[in-house]
């Protein structure tokens, strides 16, 4: 069997981005978020995460300046100390604004890839049983995104090429396929903003869903992660 969960990142990022991704949930495939939790507008993306209950929603650490802080002449248990508290600070303030703990944690621009705070990342989700991207039994796919090389390709999160991935990209077991649809505002000022309305526009196509049926492909979110586990061992 495969089984995806479409994962938008940037959940909190700005009020275009929360209303393209709760749309996306709504009348697309996107069945889970991240949530950034120290920005102006995340607590507008808790409160709309509520008119979408089938929703899983993740916590969406956000690190980088602290990633680009650390000291060289500093010793590295106080860097990596702060950074652990830092990122625990942020889980509480995902409970405070969610009510409950994440479903699952990544980060943004993926900075957990960094060996000095991949063992922060590892001892949070192994302590509260968190599936960590990249490091579960889920299989991360990042090429459904629109900018390669600091230049735009649309056709990279078209449908056509979209329903291509899910043809030749989708392996068997549980695959999070990572997108970030939105709209442009003046809240988010970023180099990827065009293609974050691409993205949603394609994630809301009735060929997408049409797709994934052709090709028994399960969408689920990160809710469902145990109960799929469990039943793919028995």
């Amino acid at each position: 069997m495969r089984f995806l969960i479409v994962n938008a990142d940037d959940f909190g990022a700005s009020r275009g981005i929360n209303r393209g991704i709760l749309e996306a949930a709504r009348a697309g495939v996107v069945t889970s978020a991240s949530l950034l939790v120290n920005s102006p507008w995340s607590e507008e993306a808790a409160l709309l995460s509520r008119a979408a209950p089938g929703l899983s929603v993740g916590l969406h650490a956000d690190l980088t300046r602290s990633q680009r802080g650390l000291a060289s002449d500093s010793p590295a248990s106080d860097s990596l100390g702060h950074l652990d508290f830092e990122l625990r600070g942020q889980l509480i303030r995902f409970e405070k604004l969610m009510g409950r703990l994440p479903t699952h944690v990544d980060s943004h621009h993926n900075v957990h890839r960094d060996p000095r705070l991949l063992p922060c990342f590892l001892r949070l989700a192994q302590e509260y049983g968190l599936p960590l991207r990249e490091h579960s039994p889920v299989r991360y796919f990042s090429k459904f995104y629109g900018q390669w090389g600091g230049e735009t390709h649309l056709e990279q999160i078209s449908a056509w090429n979209l329903v291509r991935m899910f043809e030749t990209e989708i392996e068997e077991g549980v695959t999070e396929l990572s997108c970030h649809p939105g709209y442009v505002d003046p809240d988010y000022p970023t180099g990827y903003a065009a293609e974050r309305e691409a993205e949603l526009r394609t994630l809301c196509a009735p060929r997408i869903r049409q797709a994934l049926e052709a090709e028994s492909i399960e969408l689920i979110s990160y809710h469902d992660l145990g109960k799929v586990l469990v039943s793919s061992l028995s």
